[in-house]
This record gives C-alpha cells, sequence and structure tokens, in this order.
C-alpha cells in the first residue's frame, strides 16, 4: 500500500490499538526483558528470582509510560551503568547516579527512572540502595517487594494531519501549528522526549486545520516575506520556539513585550535562523538544570561565569522573556560550548516539499536552501579505486554509470550528517524522500527476534558473506535471527525482498537492469512491497534499485552511486554491519565509515537516515579517538552519536574515573587526559569503535600493549 492510499485516520487508529512496549521473563536467568517493539530496542533487568510480571496500571507512574507491570524482587540488577534519578512521592529529585555511585535511602516511597535504551521507572515502597561499580548498576531493597516498572517507547508519531494549498500564507498557517506537538514550553523541550513529532501536512485545494491542533500562546511570532525559502528555513525555529510564522516586510523575530531580533544580517538570513536555534536550545540546556533534573552539567560550568544571566531566575520566566535575555548574549560566548547538531538539510524551496517539513522539522535539523543544482555526470569519486586496480581487483559491476542519473554536492555544513530533499544523487547527504518518512510511521510492532537477512548471490563475494554472518550472529544479549542466502534466481530473490525483516545485507552484483540473479535479472521497480525496513546493498550501482525499494515500503537504505571495488566494498560491509550492529543509525554508521575508506564517498543514503536497526543494554552509539601525547599519556576525544533515544538535548556521564559532570549528547566531548592504564579501562567498557594513528579498529580488537 502506498502512502496516498492509506488516510491519517486510519494511520491514527492503527497507533491506538498496537502494543509498544512488552514485558517478559528472561529465559537464561531470573529476570525480566523490557522491548521496544517499534523501535526494536530491548533492556533486561536482572533479578535475584525468577519472575512473573502481572500486568499494571500505567497511571500508577509519575510520568507517561506505555505499559506497566509488577514483579516481585528483593534486588534489581541493570546489564551496564545507566544514569538513575531517584524521587521521593512528591517527585522531587533526591539524587542522580552514575558509575562509582552510592546512594541509601530509609523507608519511603520511591520513583526511579533509568535512562537506558528503553524509558523505564520503578516504583517501590520501602527502603532502596542504589550503587553502582565499573560495569553495572545495582538497585537493592530491604526485602523483597513489590516492584511497579513502567516503560515508554521512543517511538513519537504525528497526533493530526492538516491540509494546505500552495499559497505561501497557507503554508505559514501550516507551519505555525508544528509546536502543537510541543509537550510543554519551559527550558525541558530542549529535552527530546518532550517534542512531540509537528502535524503532518499534505497539499489540497484549501486550508484545513484538524480541531485540537492548537500550539501554545507563547507571544513569539516570526515576520517573514510569503516565500517558500523564508518558510522552509524558519520551520524548526517557528516549533522550537513555538512563534507564529505571520507575513513581514524583513525577518525578524518579535514577541508581545516588545522584543525584536532582526533575521537579516550582515551573516545572511539563512545563518542567523541557524544561530538562533542553537543559541536558544542550548542555553535552554543549561537553563533546565534550575528545573527537574537538576544535575552538574559541563557546559553550564564552562560558560556560566562569563555570562551576565541569572539562570534561577529565567527558569520561571515565560519564553518570550528567556528569549529575550538569551539573544541578548552575543552569539560567540557560547559558540565553543555548542554540541555539534546532528543533520543539516537542503530543502529545494518546492511546493510539494511542503510535506517533508514536519519530519526535517522533527529532527530539529537546520534548514538551507540549495545552492547548487543537479549535473549530469558519467564519473563519480573514480580516484578512490586506484590502489585496487593495481591489484587487478575485481568490481561489482561491468556496467558504465547510468547516464540518465544526475549529480548534486550538497554545501558543507558544521553538523555530524547531512540530508538533500531535491531533484539529483547526492554526494556526501542522504537522499530524503516522503515516502521514507511515511514508511517509518507506518512501522508495526515486531515481538520475537531481529531479522537480518544476508545475500550473496556471487560466490567469488562470500568472503564478505562469512564475515557480516558472524557479525550479525556475535551479539549474544541480543536476539538476532540471521538467515543467509545465495546464488538465487529471480523468484527466490524476489521472495526475500518482500519477505518482512529488519534488515537487508545484500552482496552481488547491480546494473540498471536489476539485481543480477543465477537465471537473469530482478528489476526492484517490479516489487508490489518490500519487506526489509532497512537495507544495505554493497554492489556498484545500486542507487535506482535503493529507490525503488524505499518507494515499495522499505524506510532507510545505505547504496553506491558508482562501481565499486571489491576488496573495499568487503571492507566497507564489514564496517558497516560492526556499526549497525552496534546501535548506530544508518546515517551515522555511513558517515564513521566513510572516514575509514578511500571508497566511502561512493556510498549514499537513500531514506530516514535516522533509522537504527536495534540497540540493547550498552551505552549510546560513540567514538572515541586516541592520541598519544609521549610516555604513559593519552588524550581521548568522546564522539558521540545521537539516535531515536539519545537525540539532541539528551546528557550523559562518560565513565571515566574522576569525572562526575554530564555533558549534552551530540558531537565531540572535552578533551580527556588519560594514562595508558585508565584508557584501556575505559575501552574495556564496552564494544566501540576507536580511531587511533588515522586508523579505525575496534577496542575489542586493539592490542593495549602496543597503544
Amino acid at each position: 500500500m502506498s502512502r496516498t492510499e492509506r488516510s491519517a485516520s486510519d494511520r491514527s487508529e492503527t497507533e491506538q490499538d498496537t502494543l509498544e512496549v512488552a514485558f517478559s521473563p528472561l529465559d537464561d536467568r531470573p529476570g525480566l526483558m523490557v522491548s521496544d517493539l517499534i523501535e526494536r530496542n530491548q533492556f533486561r533487568l536482572f533479578t535475584d528470582r525468577p519472575v512473573s510480571p502481572t500486568p499494571a496500571a500505567t497511571d500508577d507512574h509519575r510520568f507517561p509510560v506505555d505499559a506497566a507491570v509488577t514483579v516481585d524482587a528483593a534486588s534489581i540488577t541493570l546489564p551496564t551503568v545507566v544514569s538513575v534519578y531517584v524521587r521521593d512521592e512528591t517527585g522531587t529529585m533526591l539524587a542522580e547516579t552514575e558509575h562509582s555511585a552510592h546512594e541509601e535511602f530509609p523507608h519511603g516511597t520511591y520513583s526511579l527512572e533509568l535512562c537506558g535504551p528503553i524509558k523505564m521507572y520503578l516504583r517501590v515502597e520501602g527502603a532502596v540502595t542504589v550503587s553502582s561499580d565499573v560495569t553495572r548498576t545495582h538497585i537493592e531493597f530491604d526485602g523483597t517487594r513489590e516492584v511497579g516498572v513502567g516503560a515508554r517507547s521512543h517511538h513519537e508519531g504525528p497526533a493530526a494531519t492538516l491540509t494546505t494549498t500552495e499559497d505561501p500564507l497557507d503554508v505559514m498557517t501550516a507551519v505555525s501549528t508544528f509546536s502543537s506537538a510541543l509537550k510543554t514550553t519551559s527550558p525541558e523541550r530542549s529535552y527530546p522526549t518532550l517534542r512531540g513529532h509537528p502535524p503532518l501536512v499534505e497539499l489540497g485545494e484549501r486550508l484545513h486545520v484538524p480541531d485540537g491542533v492548537d500550539a501554545p500562546d507563547t507571544g513569539v511570532r516570526l515576520e517573514l516575506p510569503p516565500e517558500y525559502e523564508s518558510i522552509y528555513v524558519a520551520a524548526p525555529l517557528a516549533y522550537y520556539v513555538a512563534a507564529d510564522v505571520v507575513p513581514g516586510d524583513r525577518p525578524r523575530l518579535v514577541t508581545d513585550d516588545g522584543f525584536e531580533h532582526d533575521l537579516d544580517t550582515v551573516r545572511g538570513f539563512e545563518t542567523e535562523v541557524e544561530r538562533v536555534l542553537k543559541q536558544t536550545f542550548f542555553l535552554d540546556c543549561v537553563t533546565r538544570t534550575e528545573g527537574y533534573y537538576s544535575v552538574d552539567l559541563h557546559e553550564r560550568e564552562a560558560i556560566e561565569s562569563s555570562l551576565d544571566l541569572d539562570f534561577e531566575w529565567l527558569y520561571d520566566q515565560p519564553l518570550a522573556t528567556q528569549l529575550a535575555e538569551y539573544l541578548s548574549v552575543p552569539f560567540g560566548a557560547v559558540e565553543d560550548e555548542l554540541p555539534e547538531w546532528r543533520l543539516t538539510s537542503h530543502v529545494a524551496p518546492d511546493p510539494e516539499n511542503v510535506e517533508l517539513l514536519p519530519f526535517v522539522t522533527n529532527d530539529l535539523a537546520v534548514v538551507r536552501t540549495p545552492q547548487s543544482q543537479p549535473e549530469p555526470s558519467s564519473e563519480v569519486q573514480t580516484t578512490a579505486a586506484n590502489e585496487f586496480f593495481r591489484d587487478a581487483a575485481f568490481t561489482r559491476s561491468a556496467a558504465a554509470d547510468d547516464p540518465t542519473r544526475s549529480y548534486v554536492q550538497p554545501e558543507a555544513a558544521d553538523s555530524l550528517e547531512q540530508s538533500w530533499v531535491g531533484d539529483g544523487a547526492p554526494i556526501g547527504a542522504s537522499k530524503a524522500t516522503t515516502n521514507a518518512f511515511y514508511n517509518r510511521l507506518d512501522r508495526t510492532p515486531a515481538d520475537g527476534d531481529i531479522g537480518i537477512t544476508v545475500v550473496c548471490n556471487d560466490l567469488r563475494m562470500a568472503d564478505e558473506r562469512d564475515i557480516v554472518d558472524e557479525v550479525y550472529a556475535s551479539r549474544d544479549e541480543l536476539p538476532f535471527e540471521v538467515q543467509v542466502h545465495h546464488d538465487l534466481t529471480r523468484a527466490e530473490l524476489r521472495e526475500v525482498l518482500s519477505a518482512e525483516a529488519d534488515l537487508l545485507h545484500y552482496i552481488g552484483h547491480i546494473d540498471g537492469e536489476g539485481f543480477e540473479c543465477a537465471d537473469g535479472k530482478l528489476d526492484a521497480t517490479t516489487l508490489r512491497a518490500a519487506g526489509p525496513d532497512a537495507f544495505l546493498l554493497n554492489a556498484c550501482q545500486s542507487y535506482e534499485q535503493g529507490s525503488a525499494l524505499i518507494e515499495a515500503g522499505a524506510i532507510a537504505g545505505i547504496v553506491t552511486l558508482s562501481d565499486v571495488i571489491n576488496s573495499g566494498a568487503v571492507r566497507m560491509g564489514r564496517m558497516l554491519a560492526r556499526l549497525l550492529n552496534r546501535g548506530f543509525t544508518v546515517g551515522s554508521a555511513l558517515e564513521v565509515a566513510r572516514d575509514d575508506s578511500v571508497i566511502g564517498d561512493q556510498y549514499t543514503i537513500i531514506g530516514d537516515s535516522s533509522l537504527s536497526l536495534a540497540r540493547t543494554d550498552g551505552g549510546p552509539p560513540n567514538v572515541c579517538v586516541v592520541r598519544r601525547c609521549g610516555g604513559d599519556q593519552y588524550e581521548l576525544d568522546w564522539q558521540t552519536h545521537p539516535s531515536t533515544r539519545v537525540g539532541m538535548g539528551s546528557m550523559v556521564m562518560p565513565w571515566i574515573d574522576d569525572e562526575d559532570q554530564y555533558h549534552l549528547w551530540s558531537g565531540t566531548s572535552k578533551t580527556f587526559e588519560m594514562t595508558r592504564e585508565e584508557v584501556q579501562q575505559f575501552l574495556s567498557l564496552e564494544t566501540v569503535p576507536v580511531k587511533i594513528d588515522g586508523s579505525l579498529v575496534w577496542s575489542d580488537e586493539l592490542d593495549f600493549s602496543k597503544l
């Protein structure tokens, strides 16, 4: 079923009837498995005795949860160290714990918030002790207690669909409703879980905003020229500051209190909008430490002494007042401490792209107007293959580049990832499509093992098949079901491409006619429906076939723009498999892998780059950069990557001795000075990619004696 065949009301009814979170006893030891059935995340709670979860009311918990159960236990152990926020019956936060913690609480009623791959809450009456060592968090009670366990999925869907015409004034009205999805207008909206998905937008013959889609009245307005370029660029800012978007002679942000901030500066409109969004978001992250989550934040300590801002006073002020105070600060005063933005999206100012605005806004992307136009090309990134040709390596296709394809090179941006919304195949950016995002919304709950399908249709590429099979099967704590196929016929491959799976990893040949099979070519454009959510088509020139899979129902995929050398493709395939296996999104996995391969720029993404395969137990996706400083001294940079569950505005505390501050999640944290032993201890906590001496290796393969 295509997007246009499915109504918004049908989607809402389906979502209301589906179970997003499930609980089940562990099979191999006493404990409870908590599963996010939409995002395919799982987290284990180990208990001192076998448990039989009993369904419970969700409103027993102070914070919203999708499902709840009760279990009887005297202790609960978490498989990793996670942040635990302890609150009393009134909601007052008593403590926040991380690594090397030990907190004791007398008899009382407590709520414990567990910040794992799934947002979880424990509710218990009794005395509680929370402690953690290097690898695990332990929660103990004064005897066997009934423990309420609630969980909330990180999946967030839009609550409504509105219609707009192509008239820019109507589009302004539509964008003004985006902030109706915010769950608060306090600085806590900088937390990703408190920013809901904006309503969907469809083009039609008249403007229609459904009842109940009401934006908060904040007294903030964005006055803009009534043209697509301005509206699209300002949409994420309008959403975040809950601004009413209205026509004006010159772009500016104004409030009912008389504050005015010019958006048409010498830096340019797009740059000014970007600065206002980043500065407001960042200072909200700092101000919120005066609220419900009173934690020691590194970024606050870094800037507070140089700013004339009273954060305690600011926290209780209305949003319009906070904006005026924030923007009184020079951007340069906070620039160095800003988290690296996840996404810059280049959106062509075409009427049909209004339907993509809610998804771009939901990512809180920096929006730019494309400055370059697609151009035909018969050669893309060819120099990367030279060293492989010298070794007489073979490519995964013998066909020439598709002569009908045009390419575009988006301008460089200060973000972890870039996306392209417009014509042409982007180099160095993902190709965002409306169908992919709607396919993501229609993702249905899936109970059971995470399905990985590996297809190898050329025995000369069996090395990659064996490698990725081993990689996907390496997670004992994550229930992967890996199916490996080889030498498929057209009928067999059609069946595989139509079967449901979380990931398809294809190894073989692809050209303009389709996938090469044992008895000919299979063109993905002939599929009625694609089964895999995500795919990696590790073959030459797989862009068009990947596009066809998205049109048929897939959400995101990694494809190639030109021929790829087999030996280079094997290395990319292994690296991408490991990154996806460790919880990196499709987008962040490719960004990391590109840096480690001379053919990396020949790969791109089609669809929703924020999709991740699965995540369980361990910490969020990150890369460690290690530099030798001489003797026993090293420097370590911790590069964090946003994901569905750890989005822009999340906080994390690295498991490093003497580090007791939280850091905003996204990009490179401060540089840590460490000894060899400390580096080794840190890298042994979890299997992560490590950059050292310009090469990317995995911590479980690193020879520490040579570090």
